[in-house]
């Protein structure tokens, strides 16, 4: 049986496992040149680069990164094209909202009103000392949001609040049982 692997196949597949090779900027000086060359110590080190002109893993162009207070130069662009217009614009589009233009009521809304955050929750849940409480006020938050006292998501977190609470019983059972079989423990020990 004969192999039928075409010739710009083998070289992708040998070209695959070859490991990269890093070349260093076109900026950079000479591997061989003394630091004194360099700029001494403090001078930045030079960036590494693939064969393929992107930057090694680990290797940034622009290592200390955009400067404090550098603006995108979309930004600086539409700033500029509102500049001194901002109060007329807000005007016209109040106007526009007012006449009934959806759009522009939106926008009014959108910035004027805050989104809906959960609201304080006016619900009294029965005192929850015991697993079978959890179980029973899990049931209380259950119908209370069937019948519609609260909304789903206020309900969700009651339920996550009663599995801390289910989480927390048990864990102070379980050392409470530890205790007893520790105590239990040492006095047969000692009894021996």
């Amino acid at each position: 049986m004969t192999d039928t692997i075409g010739v710009g196949t083998a070289a992708a597949v040998a070209h695959a496992q070859t490991p990269p090779t890093l070349a260093p900027a076109p900026d950079a000086p000479p591997a061989d040149a003394p630091a004194s060359d360099v700029g001494g110590p403090e001078a930045p080190a030079a960036a590494v680069r693939l064969p393929n002109g992107r930057f090694a893993p680990g290797h940034s162009g622009n290592p200390k990164g955009r400067t404090a207070g550098s603006r995108h130069h979309a930004t600086l662009a539409q700033e500029s094209l509102v500049e001194g217009e901002a109060e007329a614009l807000a005007h016209k589009v109040i106007a526009l909202a007012l006449t009934g233009d959806t759009m522009a009521l939106k926008m009014c809304l959108d910035r004027l009103v805050p989104p809906l955050r959960s609201r304080p929750l006016a619900f009294e849940l029965p005192e929850v000392h015991t697993a079978a409480d959890v179980s029973a006020t899990l049931t209380t938050v259950l119908t209370a949001a069937l019948n519609g006292e609260i909304d789903t998501e206020q309900a969700q977190a009651l339920a996550v609040a009663l599995e801390a609470k289910r989480k927390s019983l048990e864990t102070i059972e379980i050392e409470e049982r530890l205790q007893i079989v520790e105590k239990k423990l040492s006095r047969d020990q000692s009894g021996l």
